[in-house]
């Protein structure tokens, strides 16, 4: 015979929070495991969606200054409200406080009822890969070979050439546009105006945003 307490549904509450609290702590285990694979590089905080006023469980390789205990963000508080919000969104361009850019993966876990309990978020720090990037680019480059062709043009420097110009300078020193200490963002603002980089009317708030400077800081420089 079955009693009524046999199917309290208070004990299935109870069971459904120990298998939520099972799944939590088996991605902080991931969350670790994998911030310690890449120290330094790569962000990992694991989010207990049932507490968003209080959401951040762990935190490896803390680059964003967040804390445990820091609330939810708002692809959290988006998985809360809506159980089909996608569970995984991937590879998206995403900047940490100071400035830096970031490559960010976020994974949603749900439970057996189909709510969303945590998410796994990787943030990996991009600008530290820039300045190896250009060096192995610097490696294979292979010289011009001049036929006659023009080695100039008098067009409008564009974004691109210009950040790549700035990147280029910080990789031959080791560093990041914004790890340039200020002789070094000094030299190489007056090598740009040389260049003829400012000629462009964007161009000083360009180069201030990509050094972490002040626009007119950037026309100091120049002097």
């Amino acid at each position: 015979m079955t009693h009524p307490a046999d199917n309290d549904p208070t004990d299935e509450h109870l069971v459904q929070e120990d298998e939520d609290e099972h799944l939590v702590r088996e991605a902080e285990r991931i969350a670790v495991a994998i911030g310690r694979m890449f120290p330094g590089l790569c962000e990992v905080v694991l989010h207990d969606l049932r507490r968003p006023d209080s959401a951040i469980r762990a935190i490896e390789n803390n680059l964003s200054g967040r804390q445990v205990g820091d609330s939810a963000t708002e692809l959290g508080l988006r998985r809360i409200a809506d159980p089909d919000y996608p569970s995984v969104i991937q590879n998206y361009s995403n900047r940490f406080p100071d400035g830096r850019p970031a490559k960010s993966t976020s994974i949603g876990i749900k439970n057996a009822e189909g709510r969303y309990v945590a998410a796994l978020c990787l943030n990996l720090d991009v600008s530290t890969l820039s300045p190896l990037a250009l060096t192995l680019a610097n490696l294979v480059a292979t010289d011009v070979e001049h036929r006659g062709e023009s080695l100039e043009t008098l067009r409008d420097r564009t974004g691109r050439e210009l950040r790549s110009v700035i990147d280029s300078f910080a990789a031959k020193r080791s560093s990041t546009p914004r790890s340039l200490n200020r002789d070094q963002k000094r030299e190489l603002v007056r090598h740009l105006h040389r260049k003829g980089f400012f000629e462009t009317r964007s161009s000083a708030q360009l180069i201030a945003d990509r050094l972490g400077v002040s626009r007119a800081t950037v026309y100091n420089y120049t002097k």
